[in-house]
């Protein structure tokens, strides 16, 4: 494939954004190459600038669950686009997508829309910390809430570490809040709780997406109930990927576990910018207007993305054998590419969970992030430079989550499983 226009693209983009990016992952940085511009996208294909063609297992990081251009949500949009972009002030569709998800989560009695995943993390977090008077927080090494201050921290030695600032720009006195504990293991977690009498909430991507997918034990779950409700914390399930992605309760419709507050994206905007946050009623009354927790955004609940996501949303609703079939064909790709890897005596590591998948270079399972940063991120990159190339377009990190959407074929994955066999058989 040629990617002349891409890289001039790229070249151009640098001298005005930073990197060239509005988001660092989209650099290429450990995949190495020049990402290639998009034109657009055809139900389960992405077309560059150049003119070439990908198999999109990305769907814009999960929220394309449809794929690109879906006819019912691409007339919802346009229908309300006519009608004017945003208000500032109330509209019914903001009514009608949160009476759809507080219908289907029995988690959330009350909802807020926000802006994106980021801003649902950040708000939650606060109204966890107004609702208990605590200010620290305990997450998880490898799970990523966004890029607020309290969650820009990495993990130091120890049984429990106090976070420290992983990027300039974020003052340690915020960081200094953020307790790191071991995905899956709940002693790390019990040391925290004996580190701080101070903990407000425990929040956690019930199936992470952001260390690769990595889901979360269901008794490492149900303990982590039990040791929230003995210290009187609250529990915050991420569902901002999961999110109707792994279900159509998201990680909720897999496990018996009930968070006290829940975050949502992706899924929900249909592809339009979105976020959102909610739980038990009692919780969310501390949020102003009614209670004391500030919150508060311009566009939040704009009536484009409320448009989508309803469109969205009731797609799903009214298809009950849809996610069977998605995990069926994640299940059929992931399958495929292990018996690709075996072929050629190479370590790989597979999961799914509905439309989610995940694979690692890695001789081992991998049940947490110190798992995952064991896996072989040069062969990673060779892979997905090589599959690029053969138009195929995967996540551009080991560390990250693929997904399938109804537009993914059969046809599609069995010519992605042909070409991973060439691929490894050249490493």
């Amino acid at each position: 494939m040629k990617h002349t226009k891409s890289i001039e693209a790229y070249e151009e983009a640098k001298r005005v954004i930073p990197g060239g990016v509005d988001s660092p992952v989209r650099a290429f940085g450990s995949v190495g190459g020049t990402p290639p511009f998009m034109e657009r996208g055809e139900g389960g294909y992405l077309i560059d600038i150049d003119g070439n063609r990908y198999v999109d297992y990305v769907q814009s990081w999960g929220p394309l669950i449809f794929g690109h251009c879906d006819p019912t949500v691409e007339a919802a949009v346009i229908e309300t686009a006519r009608k004017g972009l945003s208000f500032g002030a109330p509209t019914l569709l903001e009514t009608e997508l949160a009476e759809e998800i507080v219908a289907l989560f029995p988690a959330i009695d009350k909802i807020r829309f926000v802006n994106s995943g980021t801003e649902a993390v950040m708000s939650a977090i606060r109204l966890a910390r107004g609702y208990t008077g605590r200010d620290d927080i305990v997450k998880f090494k490898g799970c990523y809430h966004g890029h607020s201050d309290s969650l820009l921290v990495q993990a130091g030695s120890g049984a429990v570490t106090f976070g420290s600032p992983n990027s300039p720009g974020v003052p340690v006195d915020f960081a200094k809040h953020t307790l790191l504990a071991d995905y899956n293991d709940i002693e790390s977690v019990k040391a925290c709780f004996e580190a701080s009498s101070d903990i407000a909430c425990v929040v956690i991507e019930p199936i992470a997406g952001n260390m690769g997918l990595v889901p979360a034990d269901e008794q490492f779950l149900r303990d982590l109930r039990a040791l929230c409700d003995a210290h009187g914390a609250l529990l915050i399930f991420d569902e901002v990927m999961s999110g109707f992605r792994a279900s159509l309760l998201g990680a909720q419709g897999l496990t018996d576990v009930k968070a006290d507050l829940v975050t949502l994206g992706k899924v929900i905007g249909g592809g339009m910018p979105v976020g959102a946050f909610g739980g038990r009623a009692d919780i969310m009354a501390k949020l102003s207007p009614e209670g004391p927790v500030y919150q508060a955004g311009t566009l939040s609940g704009n009536p484009v993305a409320m448009a989508a996501g309803l469109a969205q949303v009731r797609q799903l609703k009214a298809d009950v054998a849809l996610y069977e079939i998605l995990e069926m064909r994640a299940r059929r790709l992931v399958d495929g590419l292990k018996a690709a890897a075996n072929a050629h005596d190479i370590p790989l590591q597979t999961d799914v969970r509905g439309s989610m998948f995940g694979f690692f270079f890695n001789d081992k399972p991998v049940r947490n992030f110190d798992d995952a940063l064991k896996s072989d991120t040069d062969r990673f990159a060779k892979f997905h430079r090589a599959m690029l190339d053969r138009g195929f377009y995967f996540a551009c990190s080991q560390f990250e989550t693929g997904f399938i959407s109804t537009k993914t074929t059969e046809i599609m994955i069995d010519e992605t499983i042909r070409n991973a066999h060439e691929v490894m058989g050249a490493f």
